[in-house]
């Protein structure tokens, strides 16, 4: 009996460790499915999802097209919460959270104050090199083998992808010119001649640029010019201020072309007070004929546009007679922080952005060209005319040499040569002079790096 008892104890026993055990498998079962779906609502595709903090500049090219792939992203992506940063200052604006290594996700290099080379050197952008390679467009396409111009390089590593595919030319009312019969240049010695005819005949200063920001002259006349006269090498050896460069004979040559611009009275005679928007304000009122801009003019200033303006555009003419023109892309890239909270969200951002579908949307929001290769322009009733011709003349290669920077310049380097620069403009120094400022704005740059 006491045996009986015993047993009837230990099976007892048995029973609730079971039933514990069970209820216990039970209840890791409910959590593992709760937190499974926990998972699947806040991961979003692939896992992506958390705040995603982009920065872009609003300029010429305006805001309209990032808004369209925004909300595309957020609805393939859903449980991603993307903060935009955006406006006219937001380089300026946002330079603290740079400062303090608490910056945006992604962001979009453009606009004044802003410097990719800069911010490469201190460290704030992630190395792209290895993760690019293996992007590929819809149909297949490897990314990396399907822009216009590739990627800046900084010894040998990718830091950003170039997203636009600007280029600086200079820009004329052809209405006018036909009227007139004024004519468009196709070199230096057609282009002083076109410029003397017009200020003859108008009584206007014919050049206008902005002198609060000399880099518009820099990069819109003399990077075209030194590739005619010197080639790759040549911008290169400028950029990156190696020894020598700035006081070669080529470059004095070049810069000779610019003293004469300014002792035959070509420039506007107040540049130096103007901001951007001023100098494209008094081009479009033929208070001058000729300024260097990117493909951004005609949107940014579409507000202002006298009835009767047609915009006319040929890359900077700084070239000798015989040779053709000269482009230098400017490209604005794209970007992922090197201490970006979200590089998971960033990354597919930045993925989703580049495609010829975009490419297309982009052309026709901003009147410019994305930097991707098999876009055709002449699909689009949208595309200005102005944009497909220069797209056409671009890609012919018995018109236009394209010639590649490295990378843009430092801002430590562009500041001092732009200021001298302004001088020489303004007539306050020789060309002669300015080489030799420029040579020693690069001794410093040089040794600070």
């Amino acid at each position: 009996m006491k045996e009986f008892r015993k047993s009837r104890w230990i099976l007892g026993l048995l029973a609730l460790v079971l039933i514990g055990v069970v209820a216990a498998c039970s209840s890791n079962d409910e959590s593992e499915e709760e937190e499974a779906t926990d998972s699947s609502e806040t991961s979003g595709e692939g896992g992506i999802s958390g705040d995603l903090e982009i920065q872009y500049f609003v300029g010429g090219y305006g805001d309209t097209w990032w808004k369209e792939v925004i909300a595309d992203f957020k609805e393939k992506y859903p449980d991603v919460n993307v903060i935009e940063h955006a406006g006219p200052n937001i380089n300026e604006e946002m330079r603290s959270r740079w400062v303090s290594n608490d910056p945006p996700d992604v962001v979009y290099i453009d606009g004044a104050g802003s410097s990719e080379t800069q911010m490469v050197e201190d460290g704030q952008l992630m190395n792209l090199t290895e993760w690019v390679e293996g992007i590929e467009l819809d149909n297949g396409d490897k990314l990396i083998d399907s822009f216009i111009v590739n990627p800046g390089k900084f010894d040998g590593d990718i830091y950003s992808l170039p997203l636009v595919f600007d280029t600086w030319g200079t820009w004329y009312d052809r209405a006018l010119f036909e009227e007139k019969g004024y004519e468009v240049p196709t070199d230096f010695n057609s282009f002083m001649s076109s410029m003397t005819e017009i200020k003859d005949k108008e009584g206007i200063d014919p050049f206008v640029t902005s002198g609060q920001h000399p880099y518009y002259f820099l990069r819109g006349m003399l990077y075209p010019a030194f590739g005619a006269a010197g080639g790759d090498e040549l911008l290169a050896d400028l950029i990156t201020g190696k020894e020598g460069a700035w006081t070669s004979d080529v470059v004095l040559e070049t810069m000779k072309k610019v003293e004469k611009m300014q002792q035959e009275g070509m420039f506007d005679q107040g540049l130096g007070a103007l901001n951007h928007t001023q100098s494209q304000m008094n081009f479009l009122l033929h208070e001058n004929a000729f300024i260097p801009v990117g493909f951004w003019l005609p949107n940014e200033m579409k507000n202002d546009i006298p009835d009767g303006f047609e915009f006319g555009f040929i890359p900077s003419p700084m070239q000798d007679a015989g040779e053709p023109f000269a482009i230098v892309p400017d490209l604005r890239p794209l970007a992922i922080a090197e201490n970006a909270e979200n590089p998971k969200a960033a990354k597919a951002f930045v993925e989703f952005v580049f495609t010829r579908d975009y490419a297309m949307s982009f052309s026709e929001h901003t009147g410019a060209i994305m930097n991707l290769t098999e876009v055709d322009l002449t699909q689009s009733d949208k595309i200005p005319s102005y944009l497909t011709e220069a797209n056409e003349m671009i890609n012919d290669t018995e018109q236009v040499q394209i010639y590649e920077k490295p990378h843009p310049m430092s801002a430590d380097l562009e500041t001092p040569i732009g200021n001298a620069l302004m001088s020489l403009m303004l007539g306050n120094m020789t060309a002669e002079e300015f080489v030799q400022e420029a040579e020693k704005a690069a001794k410093t740059y040089r040794n600070s790096n």
